[in-house]
């Protein structure tokens, strides 16, 4: 009798997802494409791929001392609220638009719908967010080489050179491609663990800082301290500077779209992960940055260490080199996590590119192995990756400037749809169910207003004086980058890409 009810519950749940499947297969046709994935992806692992993305550990960790530079404790406070809440609505914004069209364009095929008469700025939007996720999975995995050797320096005290940080940047590289090849499965249960490993992570983190702390600073020194090691002497500057390290953290909810052609319910569960994993990591960032700037100990010393990442000296002096390696440790597979699906999101844009004419290849790119993963797109990101790469051997300037770019890269993506939606309130007529209703145009306004101010920031100097070494060249990589978009758009996109390619069409 127990049998036989749990074989009819079994039956009625296959039936309820193949209905589900049904309904976001139907969607994706309406919207003109076949469906050509498995739907294997569940609300918390889609959720994961956005968590991975941002990777609060690691963006935090990695960029925390551009803001203890730049205003320090009251500037990271207080920047990281305001730029969460920003952010927020921006994500809110995104997934509006995200359960409108759930497919795996993201970004780029929103605006091609939203704006059909102008298929340059759909050409250049998602050419543009393509690279930053190249760029920013590139980034990540350059990081992971930095916390290996900052680990060895630790622990050792040897200092890797920088032919051998790049050969690890390399292989991580290679790995990310591995795992992304490995398909839809892999991907989405790294992502459901990566949740945990960050809840886990954070809870870790914060209970070692505060406890083996030898000194804790007082509410006083982490809510008003001022820090300036910028060289500039408006102190409202200086605070803004320190936003960069909120809003470089906070990028990457919109990957759960890149993924919605793998999700059940797409249409629900994608703009749902794209503005709950900001709620989430606004909450777990806060916890994780009142742990470091309660337990930090010398804000000199970590600006004037030698370790490869400076937070490693923040670690260093709060709890000794053995923990200090656990906290490393930590972070660093966190770090693993959020490459591996950054080269995800861009294998994803590029097949998404390729199946309307965006992108060369179109056969090549549009082939998925037996994994169901579209493998073109995958290593073409690890080519990339391992050609920047090696800039990093002869000048980490030109490395951050790469870098820095892809940052500013993601912000103009995100302003694209949003520019969109505030000058052409009715480029929507039929929402999906995530609908913001009478609060669609004022938040996306706010979002529109905080893009603008953000990329501007981006580009400003942030030292002074500037010098070749100090000077802020992510203007000259993003110029560069937009002018090689441009003559590829005049040289080939122009005349292959029209807009957005059915797949599929009703009898």
């Amino acid at each position: 009798m127990v049998k036989s009810e749990r074989r009819d519950s079994s039956a009625g749940e296959d039936k309820e997802e193949a209905r589900d499947v049904a309904v976001s297969d139907q969607r994706l046709q309406d919207l003109g494409y076949k469906s050509e994935f498995r739907r294997e992806m569940s609300l918390f692992k889609v959720l994961g791929i956005s968590f991975c993305a941002i990777g609060i550990l690691t963006g935090m960790s990695s960029a925390f001392q551009t803001g203890l530079f730049s205003g320090g404790p009251v500037g990271l406070f207080w920047g990281w609220n305001i730029c969460s809440f920003f952010m927020f609505l921006i994500a809110l914004s995104l997934a509006e638009i995200c359960s409108t069209y759930p497919t795996m364009g993201g970004l780029y095929f929103w605006v091609c719908k939203m704006k059909p008469d102008i298929p340059i700025l759909g050409f250049f939007t998602g050419w543009l967010y393509s690279m930053a996720m190249v760029f920013t999975g590139i980034a990540g995995n350059l990081t992971v080489a930095l916390y290996l050797a900052s680990m060895a320096e630790v622990g050792q005290g040897r200092t890797l050179t920088r032919v051998e940080i790049t050969a690890i940047a390399w292989a991580m590289n290679i790995f990310s491609g591995i795992v992304n090849t490995i398909g839809t499965k892999a991907i989405g249960q790294m992502s459901m663990f990566n949740v945990w490993w960050t809840l886990g992570g954070t809870f870790v983190l914060t209970i070692t800082l505060l406890v083996k702390a030898p000194v804790k600073n007082s509410p006083d020194f982490v809510f008003t301290n001022f820090q300036n090691f910028t060289g500039w002497e408006s102190r409202g500057f200086v605070v803004l500077l320190g936003f960069l390290q909120a809003v470089y953290t906070l990028e990457g909810c919109e990957t759960a779209a890149q993924v919605a052609e793998e999700a059940v319910r797409a249409e629900i569960l994608a703009p749902l992960a794209v503005a709950g994993s900001i709620a989430g990591s606004w909450l777990i960032g806060l916890a994780y940055m009142l742990s470091l700037l309660f337990a930090v100990q010398n804000i000199a010393s970590v600006q004037a260490t030698t370790y490869a990442i400076p937070i490693s000296q923040l670690f260093y002096d709060a709890v000794g080199p053995q923990l200090a390696q656990l906290c490393l440790v930590v972070v660093m597979l966190s770090q693993v996590m959020a490459a591996i699906t950054n080269f995800t999101a861009s294998s994803r844009l590029f097949y998404a590119l390729a199946r309307d004419n965006a992108f060369p290849l179109k056969k090549q790119f549009m082939t998925l192995n037996r994994f169901q993963a579209p493998y073109w797109g995958v290593w073409t990101s690890v080519l990339i990756g391992c050609i920047i790469s090696c800039a990093y051997i002869g000048s980490a300037v030109a490395f951050d400037a790469m870098l820095s770019s892809a940052a500013i890269s993601v912000m103009l993506s995100y302003l694209q749809p949003i520019i969109i939606r505030v000058f052409w309130p009715d480029s929507i007529e039929d929402f999906g169910p995530f609908c913001l209703g009478k609060w669609s145009w004022p938040v996306n306004f706010a979002g529109f207003l905080f893009c603008v101010f953000v990329c501007i920031l981006f580009v400003l100097p942030t030292a002074y004086p500037a010098n070749v070494l100090n000077m802020n060249y992510a203007i000259v990589a993003v110029g560069g980058l937009l002018v090689i978009i441009t003559i590829n758009w005049f040289w080939w996109g122009k005349h292959s890409f029209q807009g957005p390619v059915k797949t599929f069409t009703f009898k």
